[in-house]
């Protein structure tokens, strides 16, 4: 790897982080000043918002400049929405901005890795940054939580300063042309490039896989949030931020060894980790006691990692190809988002209708991946076939 990678996953570690520490410290917040079951899914419906309504323009935005400095723009909106809230701004608001300046960075982030890095390498690389990302989350949530429990402008000032860091690393990058500059932004243009990338089996496999991970990902991130108080007796927002960790954990671990068990021409493969996943969601359901938890949270997490990785790899190669790397990111987060939004937001209506009843939800959850799995691969044909589309 390049040491232009290594910088990337400095400046990545660094906002993500940021990213997760600032959902624990408005967690923290809400346990102090408590507003009903409903709010922290509808605070994570915020931040997912913008990823939807901005993809047909931060792709082309991303495209159309030096991917650096877009990573520059993300990072100091996040920063924005961080003192935002420091300074007393309604919790949703605040995070709204945030989740604008993510939509942005997400495109810069991904789209980046294909100009930097040959296709040999490119799974690699995805794993490094993956796993750099999940190591982000658990340093974030763990130190998030406690500062918060400690102090909520202590930890929020410290999510400032290191979005601020993370701009000051992305200074330090190669300075990349513009990629893919003739690619307009628009709703029609978001819709050809949509068609464009919807034109292979293998894209759409890849596009929709993605999308049923991270679906799945947000609603048992707000599940554990919920479950864990009522399952575990937990009372603090350090206690919940520690049992992500395992989660992260397993993931890290699926990351890592991805590019020996799932490479690009084996895309196929990777929905047996995706079945694999459901059904120890569906085990998740079974236990009420810490240690077992723990350990079928890591096997949650490595199975997800073992789908995510090769479905990153392949669209960022799909659309390096056809329209652009930073247009091909804004498609996925579009989607990602998509499916991310609609299930929170059917969480948060169930949990505001009838009550948080995190058990059946997440036996919900487990099922749902299966059925999703079998869906989006469904019509994929075998490798081969697919190394060639």
């Amino acid at each position: 790897m390049s040491r232009a990678v290594f910088v990337l996953l400095g400046a990545q570690f660094l906002s993500a982080l940021a990213d997760n520490a600032l959902l624990f410290a408005a967690i923290a917040m809400l346990i102090d000043a408590p507003r009903g079951a409903w709010y922290v899914p509808a605070l994570q419906s915020a931040f997912l918002v913008a990823f939807v309504a901005l993809a047909p323009w931060v792709g082309a935005f991303a495209d159309r400049r030096p991917k650096p400095h877009v990573l520059l723009v993300g990072n100091a909106l996040k920063a924005a929405g961080a003192a935002a809230m420091l300074a007393g701004v309604e919790p949703i608001a605040a995070y709204a901005l945030v989740g604008v300046g993510a939509a942005v960075y997400g495109p810069a982030k991904y789209g980046v890795l294909p100009e930097m890095v040959p296709h040999a390498s490119l799974v690699r690389a995805n794993g490094l940054i993956e796993g750099s990302t999940i190591v982000a989350i658990i340093v974030g949530t763990v130190l998030g939580g406690r500062l918060a429990d400690r102090s909520v402008p202590l930890a929020l000032g410290a999510i400032v300063a290191c979005y601020v860091a993370s701009a000051a690393v992305t200074l330090l990058l190669p300075k990349l042309a513009p990629a893919g500059g003739g690619h307009a932004a628009g709703l029609r243009n978001f819709g050809r490039r949509m068609r464009a990338m919807f034109a292979t089996a293998r894209a759409r496999f890849a596009m929709l896989g993605n999308s049923l991970f991270w679906a799945s990902a947000a609603v048992l991130r707000l599940l554990l949030v919920a479950w864990a108080p009522a399952v575990l007796a937990t009372r603090t927002a350090s206690d919940v931020a520690d049992l992500t960790l395992p989660l992260a954990l397993g993931i890290v671990i699926g990351a890592l060894v991805v590019p020996q068990l799932i490479p690009i021409e084996k895309l196929r493969r990777a929905r047996l980790a995706a079945y694999a996943m459901g059904l120890a969601i569906l085990s998740f359901g079974l236990v009420d006691t810490i240690w077992p938890a723990r350990a079928v949270l890591v096997a949650i997490g490595v199975c997800g990692g073992l789908f995510m990785v090769p479905m990153n790899a392949a669209l960022q190669e799909i659309g390096h190809k056809s329209v652009g790397s930073g247009g091909a990111v804004a498609l996925q987060s579009f989607f990602e988002n998509l499916a991310m939004l609609a299930a929170v937001g059917a969480y948060t209506m169930s949990s505001a209708v009838f009550g948080g009843k995190p058990v059946a939800s997440i036996v919900v959850v487990g099922a749902l991946v299966l059925v999703a799995t079998f869906l989006v691969s469904w019509h994929l044909p075998p490798d081969p076939a697919a190394a060639r589309d």
